[in-house]
């Protein structure tokens, strides 16, 4: 095993990336802020969601089902009970865990097409209890949800932007070390065959167990910092298409890459606000985005031959492990 090195293109490439992101708020104007909220949250449930579908194989089509939850419980601890963000966040990543932990013990013995349908069907069906629940506030949603408390006062815009960022810098390090240990390796075996796995001795449905409330933990921990920043949430923000367009993160970053679903979350939250105009074609081209890297980038933007821009192929290279195993 050798240890990977960033080039000095690359680590200035690296470097030049986190000054921007850090100098964000003061280079653009808030809608742009808010824009670069949105894509960390997006980011945060790409990544998770590619743990199951790029890591382990498991093709769930239900990931907006965990984010309501994590979303709704931490408005409700917040408004209702008036707990402290902190407790709200965790609680959110908690709760949407359980009920990844639910889902997973009824579907991951299912043949992979049925673990689609099922887990599509859970999802609805958790989005709407909790449209007509009572203690949800039914369609009328939960108002009032309070930003963080820092240092005495709510935080304003930016903080909350700095620390969204530092969570998504952190999830992207700890998934990095997870999909490279090994953890990592034995779902990638259980990808790849899933009975030559259990021949070898590994308790194929326990790490398939372990991803799902790896990935719906985080999907929770999304939706707590989505429903804190819109301080507004609505069972109608939570509709299936949430799901299809972070799969469609997925598969055009790259499915099973690090950096993959971070580009893919990017791209496709940036690119409906510079086409505004097509606003009303958002599905469409969230549709035709995701049969054109099928046709012609099968392996996502990640995939696609770099080498002539070095620094970018270094970069990329950096965070990937391929077949498995360590470089």
């Amino acid at each position: 095993m050798t240890k990977k090195k960033l080039s000095p293109a690359a680590l200035v490439l690296l470097l030049a990336v986190l000054v921007v992101l850090a100098a964000f708020p003061f280079i653009f104007n808030s809608y742009l802020l808010q824009v670069a909220v949105y894509c960390g949250i997006y980011i945060m449930l790409a990544v998770s969601l590619n743990l199951l579908i790029g890591y382990t194989g498991i093709f769930s089509m239900g990931h907006v089902g965990f984010y309501c939850v994590g979303a709704y419980t931490s408005a409700l601890l917040a408004t209702k009970m008036g707990m402290p963000f902190i407790v709200c966040f965790l609680a959110g990543g908690l709760v949407a865990a359980f009920f990844g932990a639910l889902v997973g013990f009824a579907t991951l013995r299912l043949n992979d097409i049925f673990i689609a349908f099922a887990t599509m069907g859970l999802g609805e069906i958790i989005r709407i209890v909790i449209q007509n629940a009572t203690f949800t506030n039914g369609a009328l949603g939960v108002t009032g949800i309070p930003m963080p408390e820092w240092f005495g006062r709510p935080m304003n815009r930016v903080e909350f932007y700095y620390m969204v960022l530092i969570i998504v810098v952190l999830l992207v390090f700890f998934t990095y070390r997870l999909v490279h240990s090994n953890t990592g390796r034995t779902w990638m075996t259980i990808r790849d065959d899933a009975n030559a796995a259990a021949s070898l001795g590994i308790n194929v449905f326990r790490y398939k167990m372990q991803a799902m409330v790896i990935s719906c933990f985080v999907a929770g921990l999304a939706g707590s910092l989505y429903a804190t920043f819109v301080q507004y949430i609505n069972a109608s923000n939570f509709t299936i298409s949430v799901s299809t367009n972070i799969i469609a993160m997925v598969a055009i970053g790259g499915m099973g890459t690090v950096s993959g679903p971070i580009l893919g979350a990017v791209i496709l939250q940036i690119l409906p606000e510079a086409i505004r105009f097509l606003s009303n074609y958002r599905q469409l081209m969230f549709g035709a985005a995701l049969v054109i890297s099928i046709m012609f980038a099968p392996k996502g933007l990640v995939g696609l031959n770099w080498k002539r821009i070095k620094p970018i192929a270094k970069l990329c290279a950096l965070f990937e492990s391929k077949s498995g195993k360590e470089e």
